[in-house]
């Protein structure tokens, strides 16, 4: 069991930081908050400054939490609902390929599949929600309740803008 357990820490920390570096990023870039709020505008969120607020700390909070592992569906849950965001709202129409220019789905996808192992498998023993004998009872239920994050958040907030088509 210990090698399932290095392998799940290895990936918290690997994706908690990964995560924590996006939302660092929104904040603390050369353009900050600003530059955030700026894009998300262009891609049609409704309340840009505040979404690159809530972004940037669901981000930093999700990743450190994850990392840790801490509360582990609820990160993982946050995962998924920012990821399936970031693919409606940006990357599947580029493709699937991250590589792609303005990248492809690929990569958020790969976070959701990650947070989704990782809520199903619960956080291993190098957690500090096994540290503390936080339940894990409510873990399997991160797809969906993440899936329902993202529905909620792009009905309420998402108004893609109307790009006129070349041809």
């Amino acid at each position: 069991m210990q090698k399932l357990d290095l392998g799940l820490l290895l990936l918290r920390i690997v994706f908690g930081i990964s995560m924590m570096c996006h939302g660092w990023n929104k904040i603390f870039s050369s353009s900050g908050l600003e530059g955030t709020s700026r894009w998300f505008g262009s891609i049609g969120m409704k309340w840009p400054g505040v979404q690159a607020r809530l972004a940037a700390c669901s981000e930093l909070t999700a990743g450190a939490m994850m990392a840790l592992g801490l509360m582990t569906g609820v990160s993982s849950a946050i995962f998924i609902s920012l990821m399936l965001v970031a693919i409606v709202t940006v990357h599947a129409r580029v493709g699937f390929f991250i590589f792609l220019p303005n990248g492809g789905w690929e990569y958020c996808a790969s976070i959701i599949a990650a947070a989704t192992t990782i809520s199903l498998t619960g956080p291993g023993t190098y957690s500090i929600d096994h540290a503390l004998n936080i339940s894990q009872s409510l873990s399997p239920w991160a797809l969906p309740a993440g899936c329902l994050l993202a529905v909620c958040h792009l009905a309420m907030t998402y108004r893609p803008p109307n790009h006129p088509k070349s041809t």
